[in-house]
């Protein structure tokens, strides 16, 4: 499986049954909505991050687990459809598959109301906040790998390692930001005391 980064948040999914067909629906991408890094750092999906992703291959999981899936783009099984608000995607369960019911029933029922993506990042940036602390935007996002639903955020469920790394890498990018911020109002102050 490759690795990429996920991100979650709590999503209102809706359920629905037409004939025989049992659906699952909703918004597994919300764009700027911040997702809380750190105490110091907020990162959102900017508006337009989609376009032009390669969504050629994507699988809906459950709890990002591989062999626990319940829809595929490829097989017709799962519809991702990018729009202003974000990705709003339905999965159409597979009746014979028990997991599948079963989770559904869950969601159903609101024991279950995560979502999850995994993705590739393709452009970033960072922003200064008035409060001191960095907001992290997420302006293209390249590949999209996976979509799940999940009973707890990936950060508290089995992606606890990956999450840590990705929290270290974002980290150090975040340090890199600060230095070289603090590099250009240096300059910026000597250039002034220069012309006085």
């Amino acid at each position: 499986m490759p690795e990429f980064i996920t991100r979650s948040r709590r999503t209102e999914f809706q359920t629905r049954a037409e004939g025989d067909n049992m659906i699952i629906q909703g918004y597994f991408i919300v764009y700027n909505e911040p997702y809380f890094i750190d105490d110091y750092m907020e990162e959102v999906v900017l508006p337009g991050a989609l376009d032009g992703c390669d969504m050629s291959d994507v699988r809906a999981l459950i709890d990002h687990v591989p062999h626990l899936v319940l829809g595929r783009n490829t097989a017709g099984t799962l519809a991702l459809r990018p729009d202003d608000k974000g990705l709003y995607s339905e999965i159409t369960i597979n009746g014979k598959d028990s997991d599948a019911v079963n989770h559904y029933a869950r969601i159903q029922r609101g024991d279950v109301d995560q979502a999850s993506f995994g993705f590739d990042e393709g452009e970033v940036r960072y922003i200064d906040l008035p409060d001191g602390r960095i907001r992290r935007e997420i302006a293209k996002i390249s590949k999209l790998w996976e979509i799940s639903t999940c009973t707890f955020p990936a950060y508290e469920s089995t992606y606890v390692e990956a999450r840590s790394r990705d929290t270290a890498r974002i980290q150090k990018e975040a340090a890199e930001h600060r230095k070289e911020m603090l590099k250009r109002r240096l300059r910026n102050h000597a250039k002034k005391n220069r012309t006085h």
